[in-house]
């Protein structure tokens, strides 16, 4: 019988360090843990905030562009059509959307291989929202410290009206969400007012209301948790990090063994790296992690532990850098590959996506033609001993401009045609035009013969929809 030893694995539980919240309790996925966000200040912070508010602007301007007297940008469920300035979509046009999406997901995969999770710290709109909510947080209520010391004691009226000023402004942010963001959805003018003349309808006031809502929890109470537990990205996004990936991360070698000192002595003869364990790192981690303990997917690439920590260094005349934008590969001294066969792969699919999207839109015909045979009878012969075959023509207009049209068919030899052939139609609207087919019986040789209708502006272009016309067997 073999006397070899079996290993014994340790699995003692980890100590999490006491000064984050994932030592509160020992619960590192414990929710209700609050975060009293640290103000902080530096090269990334400003870039996040000025893209912030760029993308801000962005976002609230747009719903109120006009163009030739109609929303530039409406997302029209209603009527089923997408304005986009001069053009008109439509359902079948929806292929768009798909590729843009698609787009959108290859862009997000390039982007996460390359830098991490800068989408999340800069652009994410629940990075945006939070932290707008925390500047309100700090005039109304003070420091993060303050806060902290306050919501410890008894509730003072003086407390209290500044926080019920607080949850005003929130709501005010929260409401103003609301309508711009079902702005792109329904006439953001009409919009607001019918809201506050309370002639709107439910659907209106409902989303308005919900997305309010829904802005008010997840960026006033909510913060950190909707990306810690809730956001899906926050679960995938290991799937496309690797060692060249560029993240947050601390330079052990340098930074250990931390701990505090004098500033004119020097810490290198007192055994100690450059961290002083200053603990700001953590002060203003939004999700209040240690950047010390390593690679976290909590971690949302922020800077704002960069940011703090290179004050930090430049005040003890440490050089900077301690904190920063690096790899894996970097952190253990080997060489990072920024061109790997992952990235090249995401990028290339990603230009693939946009030259298919913009030959898509290059080729978007400004007008549209949908054909419906009448499916409850297949033909009939007419008072004029005719066969006679009825369709159903959807005209669409693609154009911000009214248009005429011309309709004609091709593939009868001789057919009598009954119903309008020319067609006038508003800017973005869709005509359905009852028309009928009469043909000699005998000039037809098959049972069943293709045709197609042809659509044609006063700029001579033509577009054409396949159907067929059916006679007795």
């Amino acid at each position: 019988m073999s006397q070899d030893k079996i290993d014994i694995k340790d699995i003692t539980p980890q100590q999490f360090n006491p000064k984050t919240h994932k030592g509160n309790g020992g619960d590192r996925f414990n929710p209700s843990n609050q975060i009293y966000v640290r103000k902080s200040k530096g090269n990334f912070q400003k870039l996040r905030r000025y893209g912030a508010w760029f993308l801000l602007l962005l976002f609230c301007i747009t719903p109120w562009i006009s163009y030739n007297d109609h929303q530039a940008i409406l997302m029209d469920f209603g009527q089923q059509q997408f304005s986009f300035f001069a053009t008109t979509l439509f359902p079948q046009d929806l292929t768009l959307l798909a590729v843009f999406f698609i787009i959108a997901a290859f862009g997000l995969f390039f982007l996460t291989t390359f830098l991490g999770r800068v989408w999340c710290g800069y652009l994410c709109p629940q990075t945006v929202w939070t932290f707008m909510y925390i500047w309100f947080e700090e005039k109304l209520e003070g420091s993060a410290n303050k806060r902290k010391k306050q919501d410890q004691l008894p509730l003072t009226i003086n407390l209290a009206l500044r926080k019920t000023a607080k949850h005003f402004s929130w709501f005010a942010i929260a409401l103003a969400t609301g309508f711009t963001f079902t702005g792109y959805f329904f006439p953001i003018r009409e919009l607001v007012s019918d809201f506050f003349s309370l002639n709107a309808t439910f659907w209106p006031v409902f989303w308005v209301l919900f997305f309010a809502v829904c802005t008010y929890i997840n960026a006033g109470w909510m913060r950190s948790i909707v990306c810690i537990h809730m956001c899906p990205y926050a679960r995938f996004q290991s799937a496309m990090f690797d060692k060249d990936t560029y993240i947050v991360g601390y330079d052990t070698e340098r930074g250990e063994s931390r701990g505090p000192r004098p500033r004119k002595k020097d810490h290198k003869a007192m055994g100690l790296g450059d961290c002083i364990d200053c603990n700001l790192c953590v002060q203003v981690c939004p999700t209040g992690i240690d950047i010390r303990d390593g690679l976290q997917y909590e971690c949302i690439n922020c800077g704002a532990c960069i940011d703090v920590c290179d004050e930090t260094m430049d005040k003890m005349g440490y050089p900077k850098g301690l904190i920063n934008y690096t790899t894996e590969h970097k952190l253990e001294g080997t060489h990072t590959s920024v061109l790997r066969p992952k990235l090249i792969g995401y990028g290339s699919i990603l230009l693939i996506m946009i030259g298919l999207f913009i030959t898509q839109i290059v080729t978007v015909s400004p007008m549209g033609l949908d054909v419906l045979r009448d499916r409850t009878q297949m033909y009939r012969i007419n008072n004029e001993g005719l066969v006679e075959n009825t369709y159903t023509l959807k005209v669409f207009n693609k154009t911000q401009q009214k248009q005429i049209y011309q309709l004609s068919v091709t593939g009868l030899s001789e057919s009598k045609w009954y119903g309008p052939k020319t067609v006038s139609v508003q800017p973005g609207e869709m005509r359905s035009l009852p028309i009928s087919l009469g043909v000699e019986s005998s000039s037809l040789e098959k049972p069943i013969t293709s045709i197609e209708f042809i659509l044609k502006n006063d700029q001579q272009e033509i577009i054409k929809s396949e159907s067929r016309f059916f006679k007795k067997l």
